[in-house]
């Protein structure tokens, strides 16, 4: 059976999710579960960034930026969403996040109106 990677510090993200949830419930504005989600990973000691920029380059020339909502203890990308259910378009821009970084996980985490959905999506390549 296959490893599943960073498993603990993935439950312990995922948990800090339904606990902004039972709190704030649903109908927030993204960014108000972003804040709510700081003061969690905060009181947890977990290291994180936040809106951490990510540069594309090519051919030594840069041609696009984008920032991840949050990258948890250098390993695991987490992006939050307020939509009623997982797309597959975030799944591909969580995976483009991946390659790009080199990133082996990320979590996307929807607050959607049935409660918290998440998907992880592992870096393949």
């Amino acid at each position: 059976m296959a490893e599943v990677i960073y498993l603990e510090l993935s439950y312990k993200i995922i948990g800090l999710a339904f606990r902004v949830f039972n709190e704030l419930g649903y109908g927030m504005n993204e960014k108000h579960y972003q804040k709510a989600f700081v003061k969690e990973l905060e009181q947890e000691g977990i290291n994180f960034e936040r809106e951490k920029p990510v540069i594309i380059n090519y051919k030594d020339k840069t041609i696009g930026k984008y920032f991840l909502d949050f990258v948890i203890d250098n390993k695991i990308i987490v992006e939050l969403k307020i939509r009623p259910r997982i797309g597959y378009t975030h799944i591909k821009q969580v995976f483009s996040y991946l390659r790009t970084t080199g990133y082996k996980l990320a979590i996307l985490i929807y607050f959607t109106r049935e409660g918290v959905k998440y998907r992880r999506v592992l870096n393949s390549l």
